[in-house]
């Protein structure tokens, strides 16, 4: 559905993008992870034919995005703050947004303008930030693009509407599947969500795999410190903190019944590491003293 092959892309001397590499031939649910910075919107305009990349070749749905209107039809991208006329009404950026997207699904449309109770006489300037990230949702979902491109789909909305929404999003998608694709720089909200995940660091994809395969990554351990450092000799550590003759590090490996029984042995404390920490640890640039 799609690819990009050595794709790179700056501005002016900042290399934003280096020779990317990234695929989704089946329609999945993708999380596109990355600090503030890294590179996911340009990642996200260039696959919605918004920029042409300087290098390398992209193709969604078998055709090159940029300045192909064709190939736009397949696709939808909503911005995090999607640039709306601001005189529009909530009622006519809905119109608009239909004739651009031959697949809209009025059932969809419905469901989440209910859902986000938005009020269709209204115009965009006099909306919320709730209520704008609300309608950039209606038009996203609706358009049943088959590649759905949201930029921070959830900023901005309470922890009541972002649940339904989910649940909204989950079923139009096993109904209608299609490729989306979600950026984030927040993942413990939307990972349920997500079938795969991509991590941009450094201008390159990190690594792309399975969601469930990296939930089993990290692993939190507290307990004497000589324990603590002949068992992780070896190891690639993320974090470590020195708390007295104690101490709690941050390990790169599978949590495992087998670290388990070990932790159990050693009389050292294991938890499994937050998705979220982890993915700030493994992208940590710093040289920090884990002596």
């Amino acid at each position: 559905m799609i690819e990009l092959r050595d794709v790179s892309y700056g501005y002016k001397s900042d290399l934003v993008l280096d020779k990317i590499n990234f695929e989704e031939e089946d329609p999945i649910i993708t999380c596109l992870w990355g600090r503030n910075g890294a590179g996911k919107t340009t990642l996200m305009k260039l696959l919605a034919g918004l920029n042409q990349p300087q290098s390398g070749d992209i193709s969604v749905m078998g055709m090159a995005p940029y300045n192909n209107q064709e190939a736009r039809r397949n696709i939808c991208f909503i911005q995090e703050n999607q640039p709306f006329n601001p005189d529009w009404k909530v009622r006519d950026t809905i119109e608009i947004a239909k004739g651009f997207h031959p697949n809209w699904r009025k059932e969809t449309e419905e469901q989440l303008l209910k859902l986000f109770k938005l009020p269709l006489n209204k115009k965009i300037k006099a909306l919320s930030k709730g209520m704008k990230t609300s309608l950039q949702l209606v038009i996203g979902l609706a358009s049943h693009a088959q590649v759905t491109i949201l930029d921070e789909p959830t900023n901005g909305l309470d922890a009541v509407v972002r649940k339904q929404l989910f649940k909204v999003m989950l079923e139009s998608y096993e109904n209608h599947p299609r490729h989306i694709l979600l950026s984030t720089h927040h993942i413990n909200e939307i990972q349920p969500l997500c079938e795969s995940i991509a991590v941009i660091h450094n201008h390159k994809i990190l690594f792309h795999q399975s969601i469930d395969d990296l939930r089993s990554r990290g692993i939190l351990l507290t307990g004497d410190q000589k324990v603590i450092n002949e068992l992780t000799e070896n190891m690639n550590i993320l974090e470590k903190e020195n708390l007295g003759h104690m101490c709690r590090v941050m390990i790169d490996d599978l949590y495992t019944e087998e670290w388990k029984r070990t932790s159990n042995k050693y009389n050292v404390t294991i938890e499994k590491a937050d998705l979220q920490d982890y993915l700030i640890n493994i992208t940590n640039d710093t040289e920090e003293v884990l002596a």
